[in-house]
């Protein structure tokens, strides 16, 4: 199925011009016209899903294996020290096109990309709540 109002689905079934690297019967991987760092790339299914609980299991799995595949070869062209591999659900976790899709974001030293957090502590009592609704208390 795909959203006739949606972007992502423009851009993923070639209805929008994009800088594709990769594409497949699943999959279309563009870079991002407004990367985080240099070799930013979006791997965007074909079918419209708007975030990763409306994603099939074997889709879901295919995303990650083909990032993988994606940063491993591009690790090589832009020389990056590391990669972030983010993939965002709902507004409040910084997603704006409502179409899943998973962000590989090379990242080199120094380069102040602002993905770090401020650490916290584990409350007991949610702990114990979380561990007894996955059946392990």
């Amino acid at each position: 199925m795909k959203d006739e109002n949606c972007i992502f689905c423009k851009i993923a079934n070639g209805e929008i011009p994009s800088a594709t690297i990769y594409e497949d019967d699943m999959f279309r991987v563009i870079l991002d016209i407004n990367p985080a760092s240099k070799g930013h790339a979006l791997i965007l299914p074909k079918e419209h899903y708007a975030n990763i609980f409306e994603v099939p299991e074997e889709t879901a799995a295919r995303s990650i294996i083909l990032a993988r595949k994606i940063m491993t070869k591009m690790k090589d062209v832009v020389r990056c020290d590391g990669y972030n591999l983010l993939q965002n659900n709902g507004p409040s976790a910084g997603q704006t096109v409502f179409h899943y899709h998973v962000h590989m974001i090379p990242r080199f030293e120094g380069d102040n990309i602002g993905l770090k957090w401020k650490t916290g502590e584990l409350d007991d009592a949610l702990r114990d709540r979380i561990l007894e609704a996955f059946g392990q208390k």
